[in-house]
């Protein structure tokens, strides 16, 4: 099965909030991505609320019929109670600071693993499947699996940044990790930076890839292309690489 696409609508939200208003509707927009195609929806609130903003994550809630992904950190009180309130089909547990501009590390998964098998436990006690932002060494992905974490998201700006000059050493460490993931019985995602040109190799080279979250470049294509064809153009390199 390819892997699913999440789309990530969190420069939606940017968007709409730089006027005011509610243009663009971000639950239209959502709604839409469902319509067009996508298989999922990802949001990240943060603490200040800069673009998705806590009432979006109840309002989107009610609507999205695919798999609803809320990505943020479980330190944050706020975050935990958000989603134990609106209990969507996945939580994504990322490192962020809070005025951090986007995630750009994962998980230690050794020193801070005490903390996440508990965090972890109360989602999972919640019916939510659990995964965790992590980078592509396969000693953090040994340290997730103690957690009793369902799945690890393999950070991926690395191999985006360097896919352009040597894609082959670029994908060479998350390929381990994955393998290292799949001998843990630990389910793989990804996301971070991953385009219309990065894709489809990243996924031909982790076969058991589950979902990518894509938003900022899915979003910046989505001018050119239309939402729409954007959204079949991304499904397509997912396809097309198996």
């Amino acid at each position: 099965m390819p892997a699913r696409l999440s789309v990530n609508i969190n420069k939606i939200a940017t968007l709409r909030n730089a006027r005011g208003g509610n243009n663009p509707d971000l639950v239209q927009v959502a709604l839409d991505c469902e319509r067009f195609g996508a298989q999922g929806i990802t949001v990240h609130p943060r603490p200040d609320e800069r673009h998705i903003r806590y009432a979006d994550v109840y309002a989107l809630k009610e609507v999205i019929s695919t798999e609803f992904n809320i990505e943020g950190n479980p330190r944050e009180q706020k975050f935990v109670d958000l989603v134990l309130a609106t209990l969507p089909d996945q939580v994504t547990l990322v490192p962020d600071s809070e005025n951090q501009l986007t995630s750009n590390h994962g998980w230690d998964t050794i020193s801070h693993q005490a903390y996440l098998r508990e965090v972890i436990r109360t989602f999972k006690d919640a019916g939510i499947r659990v995964s965790i932002f992590v980078d592509p060494e396969t000693s953090m992905i040994e340290g997730a699996a103690q957690t009793g974490t369902d799945r690890i998201e393999l950070y991926t700006e690395a191999y985006a940044s360097a896919y352009h000059t040597g894609r082959e050493a670029a994908v060479a460490p998350y390929v381990l990790a994955a393998r290292k993931a799949t001998a843990l019985g630990i389910g793989i995602n990804a996301g971070h930076d991953l385009d219309l040109h990065n894709l489809a190799y990243l996924n031909q080279q982790i076969p058991a890839l589950a979902e990518v979250s894509i938003g900022h470049a899915l979003v910046c294509d989505a001018l050119y292309f239309g939402l729409e064809n954007t959204i079949q153009l991304y499904l397509k390199q997912l396809r097309e690489s198996l």
